[in-house]
């Protein structure tokens, strides 16, 4: 499949008139469907006029790495998943919001955007909609600069976001073409292979699980093995019939062999649908991801006892060359940790209510004596003012406190039974904590 870049830099306009659809935000969006989903097509997105304007430029380079070398540029490269659930899901992540819209407009500055080789128009627009809201919140799409007035840059400014196969990421992030990727722990364990240069900055993005393990069938020689310790101890391997293993993982795949005792085995590579191989008589047994183990049912395998290789699930990787030497890379990763991270955390709502009390101790007591109002770290009470004969009085406190959704309704109704009324509920989208506790780590291990 075709890679495609994202870039991110302040330009101005171009030397030359370009003939193209021109999109700017816009509350109303004309369907997608009534634009072309050729290919090759080729589409001009311009947000509305700033002092600074941001480009953001689709490449498509076929079969290509990110052309630069990587001693000389200077803008930080992230590189996402291009196609598959992980791609999806991480989309899904980026997506913080999703009120922004696109319309057709008569003249602004263009930005050329050419689609990659086989994605559609409307994907290449969510793209586009996706990343800017992650990695901007909504500064650039709402028409806001990416430089202050005061002059200073952000720390992504300067940020192309790259979009490739996720072992091709891991590749890049070794060769120095990318500085920090999204991709799978699978991936980075099978093709990082325990390179130190490889630090993971966030090991749990709360998407794309799954675990590597090893599955055997259900019937035949294997009907009563229910371990690895067993599988090595049968018998029938030997150097001249060995232990044929049908797997993607042609690193991980031989290393967990060896480290279990199973001398006697050889590998043939494999992608996509392994679980017939057995079934088809060209593998005794699979090694490859497994979700919820529906698929392995329906092909009559079993997993064993200490037959789980890894537990994986999306994280965020970077190289330790380019956070300690690229200027610009470790500020990026910051900013993309911190609001990674507060968004990770909100997934909580706050609850406003009014609650009759004479004073806030009178008020915070009762409203600590349930189990599902501490909030953070603790509710917040502040006093209501109102009008009574022709005086201010207080005879009202206004109670603020966070809840975990799946607590939302039994708070609702704590709430309620202590004497709280008007409950207000709205979700939180951030929940920046005083310092993030995976940067003090991320420093540590570079030893900064």
């Amino acid at each position: 499949m075709a890679s495609a870049s994202i870039s991110m830099s302040l330009i101005s306009p171009p030397r030359r008139p370009q003939q193209h659809l021109l999109l700017s935000p816009s509350p109303v969006a004309p369907p997608l469907s009534a634009f072309s989903r050729r290919a090759h097509t080729s589409v001009i997105f311009s947000p509305a006029r700033t002092p600074a304007l941001l480009r953001i430029v689709c490449c498509s380079s076929a079969g290509s790495s990110p052309s630069s070398a990587a001693g000389e540029r200077r803008e930080v490269r992230l590189g996402l998943p291009s196609k598959g659930r992980m791609a999806d899901d991480t989309l899904g992540l980026l997506k913080v919001t999703s009120h922004c819209r696109f319309s057709v407009a008569e003249e602004s500055v263009p930005m050329k955007v050419s689609l990659i080789s086989d994605m559609p128009l409307q994907e290449g627009c969510g793209l586009f909609v996706f990343i800017c809201i992650l990695i901007l919140f909504d500064f650039v799409l709402e028409g806001l600069p990416i430089v202050s007035q005061a002059g200073e840059s952000s720390p992504l400014s300067n940020l192309q976001v790259w979009f490739q196969r996720p072992k091709d990421i891991v590749k890049k992030l070794l060769s120095g073409d990318l500085d920090i990727g999204i991709v799978g722990f699978d991936t980075v364990s099978e093709h990082g292979q325990g390179n130190q240069d490889l630090i993971i900055v966030h090991e749990a993005l709360d998407y794309g699980d799954c675990r590597l393990s090893l599955a055997i069938p259900k019937y035949g020689i294997f009907e009563k093995i229910n371990s690895v310790k067993e599988l090595a101890q049968m018998p029938q391997w030997t150097e001249e019939k060995p232990l044929r293993v049908a797997t993607g993982f042609g690193y991980l795949g031989p290393k967990f062999m060896k480290e279990n005792g199973l001398k006697h085995v050889s590998f043939s590579t494999g992608e996509g649908a392994l679980e017939a191989a057995p079934a088809m008589g060209t593998a005794d047994v699979i090694l490859d991801l497994v979700s919820s183990g529906t698929t392995l049912k329906e092909n009559n395998l079993k997993e064993i006892e200490g037959g789980t290789v890894l537990e994986s699930q999306a994280v965020l990787v970077a190289s330790r060359k380019s956070l300690i030497q690229r200027e610009g890379v470790l500020g990026a990763t910051c900013e993309i940790l911190e609001r990674l991270e507060a968004h990770l955390k909100a997934g909580q709502f706050k609850v406003m209510a009014n609650m009759r009390g004479s004073s806030a101790d009178e008020v915070a007591k009762r409203v600590l004596s349930q189990p599902s109002l501490s909030g953070l770290q603790g509710p917040t009470v502040s006093p209501v003012f109102r009008e009574c004969n022709g005086e201010v009085v207080v005879d009202y406190h206004a109670i603020v406190i966070c809840v975990p959704e799946k607590a939302l309704y039994s708070s609702v109704q704590q709430l309620r039974a202590i004497g709280g009324s008007g409950v207000l509920v709205s979700p939180l989208t951030y929940i920046f904590d005083e310092e993030t506790p995976r940067w003090q780590q991320l420093l540590s291990k570079l030893r900064l």
